[in-house]
């Protein structure tokens, strides 16, 4: 039997949107879906070569997240499901897509593919491969900024860091380690854990005794929330409160975003395990249609406006591939270049 698990708390409807604020959030989460689409056909057409996972369902923790948060100055922190999570902190499509496809365009110079996304310019601090890898990456981030604010006296340094990462990392033993300092130090950080029931082919509810992530804060003194991840108000809202408590020098915050990838684990997996029934259980809360709906009731947008979107993004990512098609490839000569840091 299903069981559907959110937090009331974080009820969209009291939520106050502009239709600016409504149109930013329906593009980054279009954007998001739609490059992924992409992706899918581009793999199958031998484009991109490797693991390539994609994040369809999952895009409103992503844009809940991410665009509650300053581009210019906060930190984003990602897994090998790092495509949309650079989008949404900035990255230009086109380089996106390049290193997708092992261009010298890409964000990483090509060097990177699908679960190593990086750009400095846009805070991404990279997508990890490994599960849970990301965490202390993270968490020494935050640290760097609450040493930069509160012993070298920068007061421009009220940065915050977004971690994110599954189900299945919360079983690792970085996660609780990270916590614990992260407890003990108070710092600028959000732990957002993207529930999406499956760690590959394990059922979250077979691998961890406590089957309700956001509990674990709790023992460390860290304030967890549990959140509908396929409400991007809701994520939002979640998002907001952490994001002001961190910079207000409060701490450390654990949301559990209760979503769905719609797709296999990776474009490899011929997604067998999963049932009929649950795949379509949480089809039905898209996100993205989630979304529509509400603006279309509040009067924050009309059908013609939010299809505009989708014609206007479909267009950015079309523009994305030629870009990729016509990058040049990393030259053999540069074949050790980026190993180690340069002046």
């Amino acid at each position: 039997m299903i069981q559907e698990r959110t937090a009331p708390t974080f009820d969209a409807t009291s939520v106050d949107l502009s239709k600016d604020e409504g149109l930013m959030l329906y593009e980054d989460m279009m954007l998001g879906r739609l490059f992924e689409d992409k992706c899918a056909e581009m793999y199958y057409r031998g484009k991109m070569f490797g693991f390539v996972h994609l994040y369809n369902g999952q895009e409103a923790v992503s844009t809940g997240t991410i665009r509650s948060m300053r581009r210019d100055a906060d930190f984003v922190c990602s897994t090998y499901r790092d495509h949309v999570h650079a989008l949404s902190a900035g990255v230009p499509a086109k380089e996106v897509m390049a290193e997708l496809f092992g261009k010298e365009t890409g964000c990483s110079k090509g060097r990177g593919g699908s679960m190593h996304m990086f750009s400095g310019e846009h805070r991404l601090l990279g997508g990890f491969a490994f599960v849970a890898e990301g965490i202390p990456v993270a968490t020494g981030a935050a640290f760097q900024s609450k040493y930069r604010r509160e012993t070298m006296e920068d007061e421009s340094a009220d940065t915050v860091t977004a971690c994110f990462f599954g189900d299945g990392a919360c079983n690792n033993g970085q996660f609780y380690e990270c916590l614990n300092m992260a407890a003990l130090w108070k710092l600028p950080i959000i732990y957002v854990v993207e529930n999406n029931k499956w760690a590959i082919g394990m059922a979250h509810e077979r691998a961890t005794s406590e089957p309700e992530i956001y509990k674990k804060a709790a023992p460390f003194g860290i304030k967890g929330v549990e959140v509908d991840g396929m409400d991007v108000l809701a994520v939002r809202a979640a998002a907001q409160e952490a994001i002001a408590r961190a910079r207000a020098g409060e701490g450390p915050t654990v949301i559990e975003a209760l979503t769905y990838r719609f797709r296999g684990h990776s474009l490899a997996d011929p997604d067998e395990l999963r049932s009929k029934e649950e795949k379509d259980f949480w089809l039905s809360r898209d996100p993205l249609k989630r979304l529509a709906k509400y603006l279309e009731e509040q009067n924050l947008a009309t059908q013609e406006e939010l299809d505009a979107i989708e014609k206007q993004v479909q267009e950015v990512v079309n523009e994305a591939v030629e870009f990729a098609e016509n990058s040049p490839e990393p030259d053999a000569s540069e074949l050790r270049r980026y190993v180690f840091a340069e002046d």
